[in-house]
């Protein structure tokens, strides 16, 4: 068995509308499945969003194709139960992924760049077939490839890296500090609450990471 690590990108014209809100809204970072299945065109999943869990609300109950869900607050965020029906873009997508002993290992992480992260572990021959058919309009490139079973972690995103970006450039984090989160907050062109939390997690992520690769 072979591990690879695979990100999906799309463009503005094919990405699902679901993932497009999560990549346009301040309030949402980034989301992480941590289960579901695919019964005759419905998707049934579980998963965390890091975020505000109105504006992932407004999201859903504007979707035709959203059969049922329910949210629940936690730390950090909420957790979401969904309910949908698939397109053909998303039906597409699955068959793509449907190769005989290919698994896909969760989380799969839904990010505010235009990607999908996630782990395959299965026969190397059906791992080469699912990047041979990546749907049109749909990139799959891999990212790390791995001779057992095994699964990635999930990192800082690109929201709070760009976030840590901006503070590390106007002297927020220098001794004395030279500026504060309102500076983020301008440079990043958004609400000072909005900075802070990106800046939060963006340090916790980050700071986890460190310990996890350290002695």
């Amino acid at each position: 068995m072979k591990s690879i690590g695979i990100e999906i990108g799309y463009t503005k014209e094919t990405i699902p509308p679901l993932h497009e809100g999560l990549c346009e809204s301040p309030a949402l970072d980034r989301e992480l499945i941590v289960g579901g299945q695919s019964v005759d065109g419905t998707e049934t999943i579980t998963s965390f969003v890091y975020g505000e869990p109105e504006p992932y609300e407004s999201l859903l109950s504007d979707r035709d194709a959203v059969l049922e869900y329910d949210i629940t607050t936690a730390d950090d965020g909420f957790f979401c139960y969904l309910r949908r029906e698939l397109g053909p873009d998303g039906l597409s997508l699955l068959d793509a992924l449907a190769q005989n002993t290919v698994v896909v290992v969760p989380p799969i992480e839904v990010r505010s760049d235009r990607t999908i992260r996630l782990t395959l572990v299965g026969h190397s021959t059906d791992l080469t077939a699912v990047m041979e058919e990546a749907p049109d309009g749909i990139r799959f490139d891999v990212r790390w490839v791995g001779d057992d079973v095994t699964v990635s972690d999930t990192a800082v995103t690109d929201r709070q890296s760009r976030a840590l970006r901006a503070a590390w450039e106007v002297g927020f984090y220098e001794v004395p500090r030279k500026a504060g989160i309102e500076a983020v907050a301008d440079e990043l062109g958004c609400a000072v609450s909005t900075a802070s939390e990106l800046l939060r997690r963006g340090e916790a992520n980050a700071v986890e990471r460190v310990l996890e690769d350290g002695p």
